[in-house]
């Protein structure tokens, strides 16, 4: 249990510069989709109602300022590994709490406005946004955050 702890804390400070770029799409996505939940109420408690969550409202709000605070987090480069682990989490309860019901043919939420409407095809193309977050946060988990981040200043001290 420490090595896991240690390993989620202490994350390498090496790699190339590049892994910024990896941070800053991650980061970004999830600051202004947490932001956009309190912005608009369809993205927000109206999608949580509909999708069935229990409390929508108290679960939406939690995953909007998780988001805004973990988008932060990883923008600034620091606790990456701990967010990181955080949104992939997240990510995987999205992908399973909409993509399902739209595969079958039974979202409660809006259909894609263009064909495919359902099936392999309309799951495909409407989780790509949800597969680079789940995918670059298990880049982050994997490789740390990188020269340019808190977390190298931190260690450094």
């Amino acid at each position: 249990m420490k090595k896991a702890i240690t390993w989620l804390l202490d994350p390498p400070i090496f790699g190339p510069p590049a892994i910024l770029w990896i941070r800053l799409l991650a980061g970004g996505v999830f600051f202004w989709e947490g932001l956009l939940k309190f912005a608009y109420p369809n993205q927000g408690v109206g999608r949580f109602t509909k999708l069935g969550f229990p409390l929508p409202g108290l679960t939406a709000h939690f995953v909007a300022v998780t988001e805004i605070m973990g988008g932060l987090l990883l923008l600034a480069g620091l606790l990456t590994r701990v967010t990181a682990l955080y949104f992939i989490a997240e990510m995987i309860v999205a992908i399973l709490s909409t993509k399902i019901s739209l595969y079958l043919g039974t979202s409660p939420l809006p259909l894609p406005p263009a064909p495919p409407k359902t099936g392999m095809w309309a799951v495909l193309h409407e989780i790509r946004s949800d597969y680079a977050q789940l995918l670059s946060s298990i880049f982050l988990l994997l490789v740390g955050p990188g020269l340019w981040s808190v977390d190298r200043l931190r260690k450094k001290r």
